[in-house]
């Protein structure tokens, strides 16, 4: 390579480039695309689709355009973007279930609640709304600075005037490179009450803020549940959220019966996604509370729940469906904005309504200054025109004899330049009497004007009046007063309702739960069919057959002194084998299912390990909440579980795998949440082969092939815990278990 050519190649490493490369991608994300402005509340997209609109001279009393051709001006002049995400923008700034106070009036479908998008941009007409033209007031007057449109052959407005509080008006949402912004809609009504506050009293604290602008107010109304407290602390910091409801109502039918109608539903939240997923959560009869819903919206949302009777608690019926479906969402806060077109910053309310409040203040500032410069250029004009006129015929007879009039008349009467040029493009029949009348008074008005705008620039006190009197206008125009109405969103305390039992979440139906030996579970509905006839995968058969409601809970406890809970109704129904428990429960491969049953709230276990130690645990104790299972009885490594038997009665009888029985009271026995326990039986070289607790009145039971025989004098095998005990009585099982 020649050495004039080495120039052209920097040596840099790879990481530097890249870092440099993404943090400039960063940026222009940030700043031109994701964030809005704290100023305007807007991102460039949608400032450049309402400033093109302007240029199209499509105001809110003109007829409007075809939408292709408001997104044709915005990407060839402003935009250097696909026509898609341009017309997105559009039809998102039209929607008013999107925006509170829509910028833009379309014309034909720009889709609905439901979901369903807008139509094709060459079907579709907009303009300008009033409210966009209050966001445009002043362009014009130097208010706000413009920079060089993408290709330098056009200028853009680097920011709005916004005499409309556009940010929290209609809120917005961002995501960015490291950052995310998400401002939820409010009442302009009582953000220009919060803004008059903050004019009157800079120092106004927070608290009273919130209590000018309580909450968000959106476009779908909802009722808004968050505390007042966590309202007031997202207000300060800038972050954090808003539990929103749907608003519904009872209509009473006849005999009792009754319906629940839904009127509003939450703030982004698609209609048909919503009906979808009830019917799905009611396909999979997980709301044994509702019946049935029925969408009979038109133009406003109606949506009908039926209850399973009229019996049904109708706050418990909305209670169930808050919690499983999207009548009710949380709205997130997250107010990052551009500080000043430039400086990505979480604000607070009050930072924000400050923010906005300045801008109004340079913007009043920029336009009294050019407005009082345009009013100069006129009076210097208007001074011309009385020098004319008191020196008419001078006037006319340098006109008709100069050949360069113009430096003769600057000369003769002291007229600046432009007022020299200005009387001579003056027209003849200007020259009337009349008009030198009308020209004193434009004058004199002029200069009343002008004195009254140096006044104005010259006290702060009189620009935030002025600025004061610009929010209450506004207020008028868009508040509650008006058509844009009084807040949507009420504002409210959530309910406290009877927390949800499982009975109530879930239909509740007969089940059997079967359970093989090698550790296959399903079940079956009813209770009453001929166990004979289930099926089991060849080599298997069945272990334990526990009869239960869908409702119930399902406790399994391991030969490794483990409790693990399974919800009856989520287990495998159907016709096949089930699933392996081992799926559905982190049981080890060292342990078995010792025993399966049935939860029975406030009821008693005695559990015991083979080294004869055990203890009596509630089985409420025995619910864990996850695969893995809970912990109950402790025991050496070399040892397992050999029972969990219901603690029913008030003696407990103990035999050893040598045969040796005892009986003694339930009371010494003591009862534990977890750990190892007492030591029951004395054991020399054996092992607890089977425990059972019974009432010493109704004798000792066991079984013996099909036969129940039940020992009622057991004086012999009476005795105190941790004793020997003595041999089984004849006819006692081989097997050494109570059956």
């Amino acid at each position: 390579m020649s050495d004039t050519n080495r120039g052209d190649i920097v040596d840099q490493q790879l990481a530097g480039i890249l870092g440099e490369k993404y943090l400039a991608y960063a940026l222009s994300t940030i700043m031109a695309r994701s964030l809005p402005d704290v100023r305007d509340g807007l991102k460039p997209v949608h400032r450049r689709v309402l400033y093109a609109m302007r240029e199209l001279n499509l105001a809110s009393n003109t007829p409007p355009r075809k939408s292709a051709q408001v997104v044709g001006s915005v990407i060839g002049k402003y935009h250097p973007h696909g026509d898609t995400a341009v017309y997105d923008a559009l039809v998102r700034l039209a929607q008013d279930f999107s925006s509170r106070y829509p910028l833009v009036d379309g014309q034909g479908n720009f889709g609905n609640i439901d979901g369903d998008g807008a139509a094709a941009m060459r079907y579709t007409e907009a303009r300008l709304t009033q409210v966009a033209e209050a966001m445009l007031i002043g362009i014009d007057e130097d208010s706000v600075d413009f920079r060089p449109t993408y290709d330098g052959q056009d200028h853009e407005p680097v920011v709005l005037p916004a005499s409309f509080p556009n940010l929290l008006a209609n809120g917005s949402t961002g995501i960015a490179v490291g950052m995310a912004t998400s401002i939820p809609p409010h009442n302009a009504g009582e953000l220009a009450d919060g803004l008059l506050a903050l004019i009157d009293d800079p120092a106004i604290e927070i608290e009273e803020l919130v209590k000018l602008v309580p909450g968000p107010d959106f476009p779908t109304g909802g009722v808004l549940v968050e505390p007042a407290e966590a309202i007031l602390e997202a207000y300060r910091s800038g972050r954090g959220g808003f539990r929103v409801r749907a608003r519904w109502e009872i209509e009473k039918g006849a005999q009792g019966a009754y319906q629940i109608v839904v009127s509003e539903i939450p703030y982004q939240i698609q209609k048909s996604r919503l009906i979808e997923r009830m019917a799905e959560l009611l396909e999979e009869r997980k709301l044994p509370l509702l019946d049935d819903v029925r969408d009979e919206s038109a133009d406003t949302i109606r949506l009908v729940l039926i209850p399973k009777s009229r019996n049904v608690d109708p706050a418990q019926l909305m209670e169930q469906l808050f919690r499983t479906t999207d009548l009710e969402t949380r709205v997130p806060l997250n107010m990052n904005v551009l500080d000043g077109g430039l400086v990505p910053r979480v604000m607070g309310l009050k930072d924000a309504l400050r923010a906005f409040l300045d801008h109004r203040h340079e913007v009043l500032e920029r336009r009294s200054r050019f407005r009082h410069a345009e009013i100069q250029r006129r009076l210097e004009i208007l001074d011309g025109y009385l020098i004319a006129y008191l020196n008419i015929d001078a006037v006319i007879r340098i006109i008709r004899d100069e050949d360069e009039p113009k430096p003769v008349m600057m000369s003769r009467f002291g007229l600046t330049d432009n007022q020299a040029e200005a009387i001579l493009n003056m027209r003849l029949r200007a020259l009337r009497r009349l008009e030198e009348i009308q020209i004193r008074g434009e004058r004199d008005k002029l200069f009343a004007e002008g004195k009254a705008i140096e006044a104005l620039l010259a006290s702060e006190s009189r620009r935030w009046a002025t600025i004061g009197r610009e929010v209450a206008d506004m207020k008028k125009k868009f508040g509650a007063e008006s058509k844009f109405g009084a807040r949507r969103t009420a504002i409210s305390v959530a309910p406290v309702v009877a927390e949800l039992t499982r009975a109530a979440a879930i239909e509740r139906e007969p089940v059997t739960i079967l359970v093989s030996e090698k550790g296959w579970a399903r079940a079956v509905g009813g209770h009453d069919f001929d166990l004979a006839s289930v099926k089991y995968k060849e080599g298997d058969k069945g272990r334990f057959v526990v009869k239960a409601d869908t409702t119930d809970l399902i406790i399994i406890f391991a030969t490794d002194g483990r409790a693990f809970t399974l919800e009856a109704d989520k287990l495998p129904r159907g016709r096949g084998f089930g699933e392996p428990l081992r799926l559905m429960i982190d049981l080890g491969n060292d342990a078995e299912p010792l025993t399966v049953m049935r939860h029975r709230a406030g009821g008693k276990l005695l559990v015991v390990a083979a080294d004869s130690r055990g203890f009596v645990v509630g089985e409420d104790d025995l619910i864990a909440r996850t695969r893995s299972g809970k912990q109950v009885l402790n025991m050496p490594a070399s040892v397992e579980a050999v029972a969990c038997v219901p603690a029913v009665g008030d003696h407990v009888a103990v035999i050893g795998d040598n045969r040796k029985l005892l009986v003694f009271p339930l009371s010494e026995v003591p009862e534990m949440a977890r750990g190892r326990g007492v030591i029951l039986q004395k054991q020399k070289d054996g092992a607890v082969a089977d425990v059972k607790a019974f009432h010493i009145a109704d004798g000792l039971s066991w079984r013996r092939g099909e036969q129940i025989r039940t020992e009622t004098d057991l004086r012999a095998w009476l005795g105190a815990r941790a004793q020997a005990g003595r041999m089984a009585p004849n006819g006692f099982p081989k097997s050494n278990r109570f059956g």
